[in-house]
């Protein structure tokens, strides 16, 4: 994670595609972000049912993918995880240790999540969340 005020490249772009939707998919989120940002795991809001992800590199390279990825419990967040040249997809709520982690929305603005708060019985949340030109 980057140090606050520390300007990171943005070396790479997270494309996350919705298969399912009309007759070739649908683009859900478009996102240049830093690798060291995006790291190993990151948050996605409002993900829909089954998302396709590829991870290019500044010279449209693919640097990681994975396909049909499915989600399997309902919720305002899931985690991309990142495993070499894999992405997986993982249903969750974030909790203090997700606080700095890159979070994409719809459309593809990516932002830091800086709080974090739920019901215990998941009725209930809120966040905030840290926007930048260079995350």
């Amino acid at each position: 994670m980057p140090r606050d005020g520390y300007v990171m490249d943005m070396n790479e772009v997270w494309d996350l595609w919705m298969p399912h939707v009309g007759a070739t998919g649908l683009s859900f989120a478009r996102s240049r972000v830093g690798a060291e940002v995006a790291g190993d795991r990151l948050l996605v809001h409002a993900a829909p049912p089954v998302l396709d992800v590829t991870v290019r590199g500044e010279d449209g390279s693919p640097r990681a993918e994975g396909r049909d990825l499915k989600r399997g419990a309902p919720g305002p967040m899931s985690f991309l995880v990142r495993r070499d040249d894999r992405i997986t997809l993982e249903d969750g709520w974030p909790g203090d240790d997700d606080l700095g982690r890159l979070v994409i929305l719809p459309g593809g603005e990516a932002g830091i999540l800086r709080a974090w708060w739920h019901a215990d019985d998941h009725s209930a949340w809120r966040w905030q969340v840290e926007f930048s030109n260079h995350v």
